[in-house]
């Protein structure tokens, strides 16, 4: 059977599109086609209905699907052991979101080193979409990523943040334990926001109430709005990462709001799958709250 077949198979299912596989792998349309039909025609049977520009899998697509995933991650991590000479390298590069280059890798890089005295460390901060592209393009070993999925990827949970609203410390709502979203609606706001689901889900509460609450400050950075609120300009949600040592002093005083219960931005550990895989079991050793 052609591993590049089933490679265009599971590729096609990921992304949805002829199209987009074929881009990924650097291939025309046609020829992605042409490796489905191959692979159809081996199995004598059809793996995808198209409806439009939709791809759907077929019910013998479905029953096929884990067997192609495994073949292929078998054929990927086989082929990079022998293509790596050595479990660590030399130098280990990097990629980071903001949040975790500013508030976990300043304890966990020490930490690495100390487990592996060789080792130089070079470390990248770039968004999500970014780091991936790196990732599969050997320009990075590792990342810590917003949770995505790829077929070329191993993706693993690092830690979840959870998200919050904070007050300065002597505002009205600091000490309470739980208000209703409808009551902040004559607050002024800093909103920090990073583009992820978690925070849409915050923007949707708020689109539920009568009027939208007061948003005095609107920004991408968290240090900003961390500091925004700490100089009293307004409340805010934020990821409890980055107002830690603040609420330990403090200076920050956490207040739960029903309505967003349980929403956090969560960061997955990347690597090309079967690769690094003794690093990042360090690293899932030690992220925060496991030592």
């Amino acid at each position: 059977m052609n591993f590049e077949n089933i490679e265009a198979f599971v590729y096609v299912f990921h992304y949805g599109s002829f199209n987009k596989a074929a881009e990924v792998l650097y291939l025309s349309q046609p020829s992605v086609t042409a490796r489905i039909q191959s692979l159809e025609r081996e199995l004598d049977c059809r793996l995808f209905d198209r409806l439009g520009r939709q791809v759907h899998l077929t019910e013998n697509g479905v029953k096929f699907l884990p067997y192609a995933q495994q073949l292929l991650q078998t054929y990927q991590k086989g082929k990079q052991q022998l293509q790596r000479p050595r479990m660590i390298p030399q130098e280990l590069r990097l990629g980071c979101t903001g949040s975790v280059s500013n508030y976990i890798i300043p304890e966990l890089l020490p930490r690495l080193k100390a487990r592996y005295p060789g080792l130089h460390m070079k470390v990248t901060t770039a968004l999500t979409d970014e780091i991936v592209a790196k990732v599969l393009n050997r320009e990075l070993d590792v990342g810590f990523v917003r949770n995505i999925t790829h077929p070329n990827l191993q993706s693993l949970k690092f830690y979840e943040d959870p998200i919050r609203l904070y007050t300065y410390a002597d505002h009205p709502l600091a000490g309470k334990e739980e208000v209703a979203a409808e009551l902040l609606v004559d607050e002024p706001f800093v909103f920090f926001e990073c583009g992820s689901l978690d925070w849409l889900r915050i923007h949707r509460v708020f689109q539920s109430l009568n009027r939208p609450p007061e948003i005095e400050f609107h920004t991408d950075n968290a240090e900003m709005a961390k500091k925004l609120v700490l100089n009293k300009a307004g409340i805010g949600f934020l990821p409890g990462l980055c107002v830690s040592k603040e609420v330990r002093e403090g200076q920050l005083l956490p207040v739960n709001v029903a309505e967003v219960t349980g929403v956090g931005l969560q960061t997955n550990i990347i690597s090309l799958n079967g690769e690094q895989t003794e690093v990042v079991r360090f690293l899932l050793a030690n992220r925060p709250g496991e030592v």
